[in-house]
């Protein structure tokens, strides 16, 4: 398998969507701005978006790929249909009650997780409205993961990643056109959600038909595969969910803060989930059942050598992001969302969150390539048990940090509890004897710095001061942008290259 064309694959897919994310986002800024009304909606969202990533693309894909992988290596195509049949029944019947249940509760989820919004009734009443209307998105996109693995295992990477941009198109066509007709217009944001959910899942159907795994209205039986998958999902929930819970905590802490702090946490956080789901997402997509073969054909060298390139590209990758991200905060901000409501304060905000989340980009990407390390093996209970510490260790520096630093406090405690939870991955790795890391690391790290180095030279020279940025027009921000950041990537890759470290080199992992 060409590792780099499947990245490649996934990441380009990805950055379509993310693409289509900037651009609703920009509609949203422009249209709502960052007052009341877009912190009950954000609020109302994070909910069932953050358990989407907790059973859809976290704890369940997680669980599931790897027993899939196993089936589809070890046993006939008609178990592993019925593996299929079986889960998607379990899932189904299994999601909708959990979302009748979320949408009756959906006054008593707004206390537990906005409490700051009993302040202001009129916001926990909308709030609350927001959240049931979106919650049925947990039904929709936890079926789309589930044929997102099973096309994921048979090699078909390009729908799955492909698949999130129709959320994206659904909030753009919403905002401008169903906005005007309701009142409040927050509602359209609501239903765009709803919408989007069920064009995604009604876009794979046709592709989970052509691999003939669509599933089949099947009772749920004792298949001993599918209740392994539930079994294993329960500790992967935990295992996948330290940075989500953290965040959900940290929109609570936030909802005590001034108006408009869970707006400047949300609108930073978009930008730096950009690269985070162009590189983490897309390595533990590829990775997840790559290791998992090699674990059934018992090739550990091979399984320690594809971790090894996948910690080698997150760093080669993740860094310049990171760096980038840090010194382009303000150019980035004003180029997408400083319109209309969005005011130069907002600006300023955002900046100073997007700042401190940038901090904990590389530790973020490192937890989606050491994670599958472990999961891959179907081995839960170790990222189970570093997934609580991160919990704890993050609280307790929100608690530290909120005070004297705002919101801002609430993102640098992400990112310090995102470099804990990747340090104690690898450590349990290499303890474990899963991960042996291969000769020339240091040549490596050294390389990529100086590399790194020339290209922040370049930005702090070209970037220029925040005041151009908010003078200029929207057309001059998109073209002095796009020049910056073109400079800065070839100004790093023309240094890697100078350096000896080739793109090519990453192509294969050397161990197929």
């Amino acid at each position: 398998m060409n590792l780099l064309r499947s990245f490649a694959t996934v990441s380009s897919m990805t950055l379509v969507s993310r693409i289509l994310g900037f651009v609703r986002d920009m509609l949203i800024a422009r249209i709502f701005g960052a007052g009341m009304a877009t912190d009950a909606f954000f609020v109302a969202f994070r909910i069932p978006n953050l358990l989407r990533r907790l059973f859809a693309e976290g704890a369940f894909s997680l669980a599931f790929v790897p027993i899939l992988s196993e089936y589809k290596n070890t046993r006939s195509f008609d178990e592993t249909r019925d593996l299929v049949d079986h889960v998607a029944a379990l899932m189904g019947v299994v999601l909708f009650v959990v979302t009748l249940i979320g949408v009756v509760a959906a006054p008593y989820i707004i206390y537990i997780s906005a409490p700051g919004f009993l302040n202001n009734p009129q916001k926990f009443s909308l709030t609350v409205e927001l959240l049931q209307i979106t919650f049925p998105y947990i039904l929709f996109i936890s079926l789309v993961s589930l044929a997102g693995g099973v096309l994921n295992t048979f090699g078909k990477f390009s729908v799955p990643a492909f698949t999130p941009a129709l959320l994206n198109l659904s909030f753009i066509g919403c905002a401008l056109w169903l906005a005007p007709l309701l009142d409040p217009p927050i509602l359209a944001l609501a239903w765009a959600v709803f919408i989007g959910g069920a064009l995604q899942l009604a876009f794979q159907l046709p592709f989970l038909m052509r691999v003939r795994l669509l599933p089949r209205p099947r009772l749920i039986s004792k298949d001993t595969g599918a209740w392994r998958v539930v079994k294993q999902m329960g500790p992967a929930v935990f295992g996948a969910s330290a940075g989500q819970i953290s965040l959900l905590i940290s929109t609570i802490f936030a909802s005590f803060l001034i108006t408009g702090s869970v707006s400047w946490l949300y609108y930073a956080d978009r930008l730096m989930e950009f690269p985070a789901g162009l590189l983490g997402v897309a390595l533990g997509t590829v990775l997840l059942p790559t290791l998992s073969r090699h674990y059934t054909s018992n090739s550990t060298e091979k399984y320690s050598h594809l971790l090894d390139w996948g910690l080698r590209f997150a760093v080669m990758m993740a860094l310049p992001a990171a760096v980038a991200l840090s010194l382009l905060a303000a150019p980035l901000i004003t180029t997408l969302f400083h319109y209309g409501e969005f005011s130069v304060n907002d600006v300023l905000m955002t900046r100073n969150a997007l700042i401190a989340y940038s901090i904990g980009l590389l530790g973020l990407i490192l937890i989606k390539v050491l994670a599958p390390g472990f999961y891959a093996q179907q081995n839960i209970k170790t990222p189970v048990k570093i997934a609580a510490a991160t919990i704890v260790i993050t609280q307790l520096l929100n608690l530290a940090f909120i005070g004297p630093l705002q919101h801002i406090g609430l993102a640098l405690a992400i990112s310090l509890g995102a470099y804990f939870n990747a340090g104690l991955l690898y450590y349990k790795l290499r303890s474990h004897k899963i991960y042996q890391p291969q000769p020339g690391w240091l040549g490596f790290v050294i390389r990529v710095l100086l590399a790194l180095s020339i290209m922040s030279v370049v930005l702090w020279f070209t970037v220029g001061g925040m005041t151009l940025w908010l003078e200029n027009s929207a057309m001059e921000r998109v073209i002095r942008l796009m020049w910056v950041v073109t400079l800065g990537a070839t100004s790093y890759f023309s240094s890697l290259w100078l350096f000896g470290v080739r793109l090519k080199d990453f192509s294969r992992s050397g161990m197929e």
